[in-house]
């Protein structure tokens, strides 16, 4: 990513309406898997947590700890005040078995990630068994835009491609659905306009207020809707996974 996004994401993360919004949703679908809030035992890496805001945030479910490549986030999250690391996603500094959830929002589909496969994987193998992936991508190639190329996208993807990643590494799909559903008319107008006019930078900024409360509060709508049934299309993917749990000895034979 861009240096100055950093920048952008740090000033904007707490209240901006998409930051807002997909955080709502986030917190949505693991509140719907640990109603009971936190749990002192819990441990969750946010893997890929750029400037840590959304580890402070986690806190409401477990202890918190985030990972990321970039020397430029990790100062960000130490002036948040949140515990990160230095590492990939190809090569997580953790032992086995260390986590009883890990989130990606937005990092799978990076440049810098260049076998997400692998990289799913990876994290599969830091997981406890009978954790929870939640995982954020963007959506759709159709949406690729000036946003992308800042943000150094490699790939937008498809529910399906998402669900396909996710389960050949061995992991449980309990929840796939599309977000930003219902803004998705503006956001490929905006995305088609980008291509037209050759429009450069990205999309992280303030809209005038009006327009931030109203495009928040459409999100928070969606926030509640997945908890109850997917949505049909969007400019996101959002998926929540289970690492399986060893099976009984008998069950082994």
């Amino acid at each position: 990513m861009n240096l100055e996004e950093y920048g952008r994401m740090y000033e904007a993360e707490e209240t901006q309406w998409w930051y807002a919004g997909m955080r709502a949703i986030s917190l949505s679908l693991l509140a719907a898997e640990w109603p009971d809030g936190a749990a002192e035992s819990r441990r969750i890496l946010d893997a890929g947590c750029g400037t840590g805001n959304n580890l402070a945030h986690l806190r409401r479910f477990g202890k918190t700890v985030g990972v990321d490549l970039s020397d430029e986030a990790l100062r960000f999250c130490r002036s948040r005040g949140v515990a990160a690391t230095r590492g990939s996603l190809l090569s997580l500094p953790f032992p086995d078995g260390s986590f009883d959830a890990v989130t990606s929002f937005d990092v799978l589909y990076h440049r810098w990630v260049a076998d997400d496969r692998e990289a799913v994987r990876e994290i599969v193998r830091v997981m406890k068994p009978g954790g929870l992936f939640l995982v954020r991508v963007p959506a759709l190639k159709m949406l690729w835009g000036a946003h992308d190329e800042a943000v150094h996208s490699r790939h937008r993807y498809t529910r399906g491609e998402v669900r396909r990643l996710l389960e050949d590494a061995g992991l449980e799909v309990a929840r796939l659905t599309y977000a930003n559903t219902l803004l998705f008319p503006v956001v490929a107008v905006r995305r088609t306009l980008d291509r037209l006019l050759h429009r450069h930078g990205s999309d992280v900024g303030f809209l005038p207020p009006p327009m931030e409360w109203t495009f928040r509060n459409l999100l928070g709508i969606e926030a509640r809707l997945v908890r109850h049934l997917p949505l049909p299309i969007g400019a996101s993917v959002f998926a929540l996974a289970r690492k399986p749990r060893a099976a009984p000895a008998a069950a082994r034979g």
